[in-house]
C-alpha cells in the first residue's frame, strides 16, 4: 500500500534560483518514511530506548524535474520488499501528477553500538512478514 505525505517547499529549501536544492529531496523522503513508519504503528522512540534504530543502507535516486519555491508536493512511499534484516521502499516526490524525483531506499536495523540487528517480530508483523 502506498503512503502519501504532503510537503510544501519553503524558501529555505531552495537555492538562489528558487529551485529545490538537490539534497533536500533526501530530507523530504526521510519525512515521508518517518510518517509511513509512524502510520504503521511503529514507535521509533520506544525502539531507540530498546537500543534499536533504523538506518539507511542504500539510496539510489533520480532527479527528473525541479520543484520550486511554494510548490505543494507529495512524497509517496511504497514498500517493495523485506527480509528478516532489511526493508526496501520505493519513494517518489510529485507535484500534482508530475513525478519530480524517485528513489529506491534500503533500510536496516542497527543496535546502539552500530552492529546490525534483525527486525523485531512486531515490526515484521506490521510489514506483513509474519
Amino acid at each position: 500500500m502506498t503512503h502519501r505525505f504532503p510537503v510544501r517547499v519553503y524558501y529555505e529549501d531552495t537555492d538562489l534560483a528558487g529551485i529545490v536544492y538537490y539534497a533536500n529531496y533526501l530530507k523530504f523522503i526521510e519525512r515521508g518514511r518517518s510518517e509511513w513508519v509512524r502510520d504503521l504503528g511503529i514507535d521509533q522512540t520506544a525502539l531507540k530506548r530498546d537500543g534499536l534504530v533504523f538506518a539507511v543502507r542504500r539510496v539510489t535516486a533520480d532527479y527528473l524535474t525541479p520543484a520550486k519555491y511554494d510548490d505543494m508536493l507529495v512524497v509517496e512511499t511504497e514498500p517493495t520488499g523485506a527480509t528478516a534484516a532489511r526493508i526496501t521502499v520505493d519513494q517518489r516526490v510529485l507535484r500534482g501528477d508530475t513525478v519530480l524525483f524517485t528513489a529506491s531506499v534500503t533500510l536496516v536495523m542497527l543496535q546502539a553500538d552500530g552492529r546490525p540487528a534483525r527486525l523485531p517480530a512486531e515490526i515484521r508483523r506490521k510489514l506483513g512478514l509474519e
